[in-house]
């Protein structure tokens, strides 16, 4: 059964990740626009669907039609709610629908998902299944490439 949607607590990944946005911090703007960047090219080669919850407010304009134009969905929390709280609720709105996959480092979290039915991802794994894939994905693309190069040759 494919996972329906990754739900990534996004300051979480981001400071388990200090390569990327080198010399940001971690709460950056620049920082944050580094993952989604980064977790659009990761939806696009994987196909799964990917929300990324941040606590607090202060998201620009320019990053939300980022985001909605790369089917990776940006959420930040309003006052008086966490990030945990848009993660737990989203987990239990989406169970009927198939399972679904949270990336944190939290370990209450993780209990609280799981519980929910959830499935969960520590953010070390994540980040290396990132760079698999995208890896992948450049190597799947390279003999393209050179396949067509080859076959343009030919005639």
């Amino acid at each position: 059964m494919s996972l329906i949607r990754i739900l990534v607590d996004g300051y979480s990944l981001l400071h388990a990740w200090p390569d990327l946005a080198r010399g940001r911090t971690r709460h950056s703007e620049t920082a944050r626009e580094a993952l989604i960047a980064i977790l659009t090219q990761y939806q696009t080669s994987l196909g799964t669907p990917i929300t990324v919850f941040f606590d607090g407010q202060g998201l620009t304009t320019h990053v939300w039609q980022k985001a909605a134009v790369n089917s990776v969905e940006v959420i930040f929390s309003r006052s008086g709610q966490t990030a945990d709280d848009l993660i737990e609720r989203a987990v239990c709105r989406f169970q009927p629908f198939g399972p679904v996959l949270v990336i944190t480092d939290d370990y209450a979290e993780r209990d609280t998902v799981t519980n929910f039915g959830g499935l969960f991802s520590g953010c070390a794994t994540f980040i290396a299944q990132i760079g698999d894939e995208l890896d992948q994905a450049n190597r799947d693309r390279h003999q393209y490439n050179r396949r067509e190069q080859a076959r343009f040759r030919n005639h």
